[in-house]
């Protein structure tokens, strides 16, 4: 099997089921010939017999077994041409009744589907909610992938088009393959290989990380052994070797020659396969267990193992289990399913998608395609299609059917293999017109992608060819000779467009086929959608980018597809409905806009959509719930969840219901991680509530209480953690000081805020600034008094080298105290008045740098404030008094209620002009007293006692009206 090619005898007449005989005495004698050659070999290499003999006489052994089976096995290879032709061939012959897949047998009620789908598609079993498996496994998936040049597509498209015949699947159900995996680790995730760009190809992705269901797989497990192959085969990789010795050869043998190879062949990779026992024991068990399932059918129909046809890969076909054929005795008991409730469906699928999932080298699934049409036209061999298949021809006209040809009956099984295994390979001759064709097509493919190729180039090619083709022992190059021979020839030292000349190459030779499931194929879910967003007028099955323009003004009907569209760009991978223009925000609502949708691109992630659910919004609403009831559920999640459902669901049911959810988080919450997502989601929801609604919902009323009180006790720690940052201590003050005035008509004590602030010790400049930030905005202390603490820091020079962060804090304050803008610009311009070069200049990049890694979203208040404060024009800088440098304050501590009281500022002015509003303020709080005029004469009601207890409203007056 390591040398030349070698092509099998020329067809022989058709044989059947009747060809075959039970295990007798001149069964055994069949393969006599063939086992004396064996012991022989094994004498002469092995110097005695032993081991070598032992091997070599069992796989014979497994081949005499398998063909003397009354069940005919037809072993297969996952995604072969020879495999497919051989089946084609076959099933015309014998026209069996039944048919038994290796294929999950809880996938059956697909298969039908497939004439509505252009192959390649995958079938495949999802579960998003397990039960009986670990949680961290889920999503469960599992796929099959299935071509038109695979026996699978073969043997389904017969038995579902053919009358009274019966299709089986007898493989392990998709739940058994999750069951196994747990027991033994079968399960081992692999990177999807990258081409040599490194650059992934999409399409490698559709089928995303589901476990493939290896159907026929056929490669050897033992390391040496390949590697062996591939040396002495003179080949790179394992799909080239078996396309030029297996492949190749088989294609024009008999049915007989190519079974006993395919056995031969299966009996060696298992035989020389490594004692793995986890593995080893799952391939015995999917063993026993088709098996079983094939003797339960048998028993229960009654049908006549004559006429039927097994089906399996050629690794298992050569199996020594005691449940082996319908007489099998061994016992095997199939455990039950799991709980988990399983979803099926069809996907696209491709050629890259294949050949990652299974290991394939890229390239030879699509050279496998172009091989099954080049075997079609030799052989003239008919193959079956579904009817209605999505790209299929017309049906011709019924012709009267042939008896099928069959041999007399054999007493034994006659020995190909002996024939096939000693007859000298026959040379393919070279098709120069082919290679001429490949050779000019490279060329021009590869000119359009950016290469400096030429007819030269095209002519370099064609003899490389043929160079490397002999020396590796062959006479005809094959399409990996001349892949070869074009990167060497044409790729240089770059690759100056997206695709390398290897891809150009797989491109040119059948390209990457993507399949499609079609429109009565998908799940209820993705139809749906497709209805819903039929105003569009688009082709959205067609892969692509397709640009939607949505004008709501002229037609209102495009609203419901907006909405159809917004909860799609939710809910599906990044690409699949992408917004170029307009916007959902709370509130708002754009009356134009414009999509890129990619539906068809991204049809495996609709229909596994509908694998949860039988509409968006139900899908949605359960992702949602699943959010919030979640284990790892935060604050500021469940907040985000209530923020998507008034978005996309409106209605205030599953909002108010999330947003009890989300006081019942934050009650449990010890740690302020999401202060700042929660203050920011906070702010917008009461934005939304208090434009949008008549009252304040319950819930919300009652999230401001619990956050007050939280916040309130969180506070003291959280200044001295050093796991809290200072942006989020900031967002728990922002959250106190802008929830106050709505937690205080709830009934909160704003005593509890005080006493946080007075009992908070900070030791870090940062949250030292943003403490005093936190008084100032308490009143316990004046701005002038800050003021006073900026030039103490700068006045100390072993302070100063912390002045950033001391900055940095006083930005950060912004969040809770914006008003405090003019008192950080003013330290900043203090910095640059007064600190010398020597200083200031070493200083500067520690500023910038963090201010830039902890403020730069609150930098544009510090610009607009500085661009407020100082002149506009370079001329007017001269005559400049900076406003902290004007008139101070007169009075002592106490100078701020003196001048509040006495009615010295404009604040207080402007009160008692207007006395109407502080009286009615104080009429609710129950304040007794009468107003003084600035003589001294009563002059109004309780509004004064409000004044002189609280200067700081006549002082935001002042400063609105003055600036300062």
């Amino acid at each position: 099997m390591t040398g030349s090619p070698t092509n099998g005898p020329g067809r022989a007449p058709s044989t059947n089921g009747s060809a075959r005989t039970s295990a007798n005495s001149p069964g055994q004698a069949s393969f006599a010939a063939l086992r004396g050659q064996l012991h022989e070999a094994a004498t002469a290499f092995a110097d005695g017999a032993g081991a070598l003999e032992g091997i070599l006489l069992g796989m014979v052994d497994d081949v005499d077994r398998a063909v003397r089976e009354p069940l005919e096995i037809f072993p297969v290879c996952h995604h072969s041409p020879a495999s497919a032709l051989a089946m084609a061939r076959r099933l015309r012959e014998k026209q069996p009744k039944v048919v038994y897949l290796e294929l999950c047998e809880d996938m059956a009620p697909l298969l039908d589907e497939l004439r509505n789908c252009r192959l390649p598609v995958a079938v495949q079993a999802f579960a998003s909610d397990v039960d009986g498996f670990p949680a961290e496994w889920a999503p469960l998936s599992v796929v099959a992938p299935i071509t038109e040049a695979s026996a699978e597509y073969q043997a389904i498209a017969y038995a579902l088009d053919t009358p009274g015949v019966e299709l089986v699947l007898v493989d392990r159900s998709s739940d058994h393959v999750f069951q196994w995996d747990s027991r033994h680790g079968e399960r081992t995730p692999q990177e999807p290989p990258a081409p040599a760009d490194g650059v992934p190809e999409p399409e490698a992705a559709l089928h995303g990380e589901a476990v493939g269901v290896e159907i026929g797989d056929l490669r050897p497990r033992f390391a040496e052994l390949e590697e062996h192959l591939l040396r002495r085969g003179k080949v790179r990789h394992w799909s080239e070797w078996w396309h030029q010795y297996v492949e190749v050869p088989l294609g024009d043998s008999d049915h007989e020659a190519y079974r006993q190879v395919m056995f031969l062949v299966g009996s060696l990779f298992r035989r020389l396969a490594p004692g793995d026992g986890d593995r080893v024991r799952v391939d015995e068990d999917r063993e026993r267990y088709m098996w079983t399932r094939i003797r339960e059918h048998l028993a229960a129909g009654g049908a006549d193992p004559e006429d039927c046809l097994y089906v399996c890969g050629a690794f298992h076909a050569a199996s020594r289990v005691e449940e082996f054929g319908v007489a099998g005795s061994g016992p095997f008991t199939i455990s039950p399913r799991s709980a988990t409730t399983w979803q099926h469906g069809l996907i696209p699928s491709s050629h890259t998608a294949i050949e990652a999932q299974f290991g394939l080298a890229p390239g030879s699934v699509s050279i496998a395609a172009t091989q099954w049409a080049k075997n079609l036209k030799r052989t003239r061999v008919q193959p079956y299609r579904l009817a209605g298949q999505d790209g299929a021809k017309k049906p011709r006209a019924a012709k009267k059917a042939v008896p099928a040809v069959t041999a007399p009956p054999q007493e034994a099984a006659e020995d190909r293999l002996s024939g096939f295994l000693r007859r000298p390979p026959v040379l393919d001759t070279l098709d120069e017109a082919e290679l001429l064709g490949w050779s000019v097509d490279i060329v021009r493919a590869a000119r359009r992608s950016g290469y400096l190729a030429s007819t030269a180039d095209a002519i370099a090619v064609f003899e490389t060819s043929i160079l490397l083709a002999g020396m590796r022992d062959r006479a005809k190059p094959t399409p990996y000779d001349f892949q070869d021979a074009a990167i060497t020839c044409i790729e240089k030292d770059a690759v100056p467009g997206r695709r390398d000349v290897r891809r150009l190459v797989e491109i040119m030779m059948g390209g990457d086929r993507i399949g499609r499931v079609g429109y009565d194929a998908l799940p209820p879910l993705a139809r749906d959608v497709h209805d819903r967003l039929a105003p569009l007028e688009l082709k959205l099955q067609q892969r692509g980018v397709q640009r939607a323009l949505l004008d709501m003004n002229s037609r209102p009907e495009l609203g419901k597809c907006s909405d159809v569209l917004w909860m799609l760009r939710r809910l599906m991978p990044h690409g699949a409905a992408r917004p170029i223009m307009g916007e959902r925000k709370l509130g708002e609502r754009s009356i134009q806009e414009s999509w890129d949708l990619a539906l068809g691109t991204h049809q495996r992630a609709l229909i596994e959509l509908g694998y949860e659910g039988v509409s968006i919004e139900q899908v949605l609403e359960q992702r949602l719930r699943r959010d919030a009831y979640g284990p790892r559920a935060t604050t500021a999640g469940v907040l985000a969840a209530v923020e998507d459902a008034t978005l996309y669901l409106g209605g205030r049911r599953l909002a108010d219901e999330l947003g009890a959810r989300a006081l019942e988080v934050l009650a449990a919450e010890r740690t302020v991680d999401g202060a700042p997502e929660v203050l920011r989601r906070v702010r917008g929801l009461l934005a939304y509530y208090r434009t949008a609604e008549p009252v304040l919902p319950p819930w919300v009323e009652s999230f401001v209480k619990a956050g007050y009180a939280h916040y309130c006790t969180l506070l003291p720690t959280a200044f001295t953690d050093e796991e809290a940052t200072v942006g989020q201590v900031a967002a728990m003050l922002g959250f106190l000081f802008s929830m106050e005035s709505l937690a205080l008509s709830l009934g909160c004590d704003r005593a509890q805020l005080e006493l946080a602030v007075a009992q908070s010790r900070p030791t870090d400049p940062e949250r030292t600034a943003l403490l005093w930030a936190a008084q100032v905005q308490l009143g316990a202390l004046s701005r002038a008094e800050l003021r006073e603490r900026c030039g103490e820091l700068l006045a100390n020079p072993m302070v100063v080298p912390a002045y950033p962060r001391y900055l940095s804090g006083f930005v950060h304050a912004l969040v809770p105290v914006p008003g405090l803008a003019d008192v950080v610009v003013e330290a900043v311009s203090n910095a640059f008045g007064r600190l010398p070069d020597p200083v200031l200049l070493p200083w500067l990049p520690s500023l910038i740098t963090t201010l830039r890694a902890g403020a730069a979203d609150l930098a544009p208040v510090l610009i607009r404030e500085a661009g407020r404060t100082f002149p506009a024009r370079l001329a007017a800088l001269d005559t400049w008094v900076p406003p902290w440098r004007e008139a101070p304050e007169t009075g002592a501590p106490g100078g701020a209620r003196t001048r509040a009281a006495g009615g010295g500022s404009r604040g207080a002015a402007l009160l008692f002009a207007h006395p109407g509003t502080l009286d009615a303020v104080a009429g609710l709080l129950g304040c007794d007293g009468t107003w003084a005029a600035p003589d001294g004469e009563p002059a109004g009601p309780a509004g004064a006692v409000l004044t002189g207890r609280h200067p700081a409203t006549a002082i935001a007056w002042e400063s609105l009206l003055t600036g300062a």
